[in-house]
């Protein structure tokens, strides 16, 4: 069976679509683009203040997880806080004993701010009583990333790999807001995206494609999509990763390159499962 936590990571670390479209506040049209902030914010100061919301439903059942993704400040100058945090609610939460993913990065700007770059990523399960951890700290210096396991028993495990020369090993949620940025190249349709992180089961990137104008529009007239949706996004994995048989993501950007709702099609036991955004804010304080 699929996992939130998986559906959390695709929804959010990677941009994807939806055929159930429900609409977005129109705060969202008063926003400048990103295209046009990047001439003068470095990426850290593009992203500052930034909080999503979502909400997850699948079948008739509405609302059974909710997720919140906010990008903010550090103390240390150029270093960045990306926490995304999803739960199980309703009666999907009682049945999962309401389990909590936490992801939690801490990235640093490089290349005069044109880009993040992981230092630590640490990831949190809590389930009923019990929690496990995962915690992923990079040493670009040293060449060096050590992966520690913290069981709910409490037994400790430390892993350690080498970084290759040349590669900047990242999480998906730093790899993600890179995309936004343009780090990987500008937004075009058409065009593929090879969105480089750090290992998991040998792979050490995904493939992203923004669809050409003519299969967005086939989809535009089809679904009838929202307007504050622009860049239609279809990524495919394995299909053993997301349990359904091609392994199919959909999902909509919007011009500012942040995901409005996606898709997982046809997933075992529980068909199309969807997400979609609920609400987006800024924290008081930042640009």
């Amino acid at each position: 069976m699929v996992t939130r936590r998986h559906f959390l990571r695709w929804l959010l670390g990677m941009p994807v679509i939806s055929s159930f479209l429900l609409p977005v506040p129109r705060l969202f049209a008063q926003i400048p683009s990103l295209s046009r902030k990047q001439a003068s914010l470095s990426i850290g100061e593009s992203f500052a203040g930034e909080i999503f919301h979502y909400e997850i439903d699948f079948w008739f059942l509405k609302r059974v997880a909710i997720a919140t993704l906010s990008f903010t400040g550090a103390e240390e100058k150029g270093h960045h806080i990306i926490t995304l945090k999803g739960e199980t609610v309703g009666l999907i939460g009682f049945l999962s004993r309401y389990r909590v993913d936490t992801y939690r990065a801490v990235a640093e700007e490089i290349d005069g701010g044109r880009r993040l770059r992981s230092l630590s990523f640490d990831e949190y399960v809590k389930v009923g009583k019990k929690v496990r951890k995962n915690i992923h700290t990079f040493d670009h210096e040293k060449r060096v990333w050590i992966q520690r396991t913290i069981r709910s028993s409490g037994a400790t495990s430390d892993v350690e790999h080498e970084i290759p020369q040349g590669k900047d090993y990242n999480d998906f949620l730093t790899a993600a807001y890179n995309f936004r940025y343009g780090t990987y190249g500008p937004i075009e349709r058409g065009r593929t995206y090879t969105i480089p992180t750090f290992p998991r089961k040998g792979k050490d990137s995904y493939e992203l494609k923004i669809a050409p104008k003519n299969v967005e529009d086939e989809v535009r007239k089809s679904n009838g999509v929202m307007e504050e949706s622009e860049y239609l996004i279809q990524v495919w994995l394995d299909p053993e990763i997301v349990n359904s048989p091609e392994g199919a993501i959909e999902g909509w950007l919007s011009k500012e390159i942040y995901p409005v709702e996606g898709i997982i099609k046809d997933v075992f036991l529980f068909g199309d499962v969807h997400g979609h955004l609920i609400k987006r804010e800024k924290a008081i304080g930042n640009p």
